[in-house]
């Protein structure tokens, strides 16, 4: 016998953020009843127009180290006008909008997008998506050190010292909630020195080359100037500095995330002679949707 083994996508991840989106104009196959095609298109009218349904998400917030979800109904309820803000929720983790999952997830989106635009043998119906990338932020810090020793002896930007591209750690870790209910970030005056270093760097390079060396932060290994930040001044400017260092970062250095989007749900994939329209159709609003996201 033959058998389909289902892998557990998710099994890699600390903390995985998954959603699952229905891609698509049509939710019934082609040899549908009256009464399945009725009752498909009246659970979402707008499948046809958009062509793409959230089916639910669940979403790790480093905040509070807890998971938000949504059901298929938060899916439903999405309208043209209010789809990008909906599925721009599964992108934040309750700091920040997470923009390099989202170029990853565009990337990946695109990949799955020249393979139906090259094959005419099967159509899909009431298939998905799903997407998983990394919730969580692993205690990592810059070497600092790295970098103002590449400044010093005049090293050219984007290089280290020992001739090493500058590696950006997608998972640096800003903000750790301690136990007394602090907020613990490590905040440095190099921090704008590295950015623009690294924004410089890519301007010459290629993303794919493009990184920032980073190492695992000990309990005793933390930046000098690092401070404690106490619940009311979250609202001051330490934080906003931080987002936007940490998670505005240019799209195209973050691109590195995690990131998964794989095909599921094969239950209605019916041979074909011609592409597969519908599926093609529905692809490209999602990647317009995140690339809206991604530069609003």
């Amino acid at each position: 016998d033959t058998y389909l083994k289902l892998e557990d996508v998710t099994c890699k991840f600390n903390k995985p953020c998954i959603m699952d989106v229905k891609i698509g104009q049509k939710s019934y196959d082609p040899y549908a009843s009256a009464e399945k095609i009725q009752q498909q298109v009246s659970k979402y009218p707008l499948m046809e127009e958009i062509g793409f349904l959230v089916l639910g998400m669940r979403v790790y917030h480093v905040s509070s180290d807890s998971y938000e979800t949504q059901n298929q109904h938060y899916g439903r309820s999405l309208t043209k006008e209010t789809v990008k803000d909906g599925i721009s929720k599964f992108f934040h983790n309750g700091y920040c909008l997470r923009k390099d999952a989202i170029a990853a997830s565009i990337q990946k989106i695109e990949k799955i997008l020249e393979w139906f635009e090259g094959q005419k043998q099967l159509n899909f119906y009431a298939s998905s998506l799903l997407f998983v990338y990394e919730g969580s932020c692993q205690a990592t810090t810059v070497r600092l050190s790295d970098v103002t020793l590449a400044e010093k002896r005049g090293v050219p930007k984007g290089l280290l010292s020992g001739g090493d591209i500058l590696e950006y750690n997608n998972n640096i870790h800003v903000i750790n909630s301690t136990e007394n209910g602090k907020i613990e970030a490590s905040v440095s005056k190099g921090l704008s020195k590295f950015y623009a270093l690294h924004k410089k760097a890519y301007s010459k390079r290629h993303h794919s080359q493009l990184s920032l060396k980073v190492e695992n932060l000990e309990q005793d290994n933390v930046w000098k100037s690092s401070t404690c930040i106490t619940q009311e001044h979250l609202n001051g400017n330490v934080i906003p500095q931080l987002e936007k260092v940490f998670c505005h970062m240019p799209a195209e250095i973050k691109e590195s995330a995690d990131v998964e989007v794989r095909m599921i749900d094969f239950a209605h994939v019916f041979p074909s002679n011609t592409k597969d329209e519908g599926y093609i159709y529905g692809l490209k609003n999602l990647i317009t949707v995140l690339q809206n996201i991604l530069d609003n």
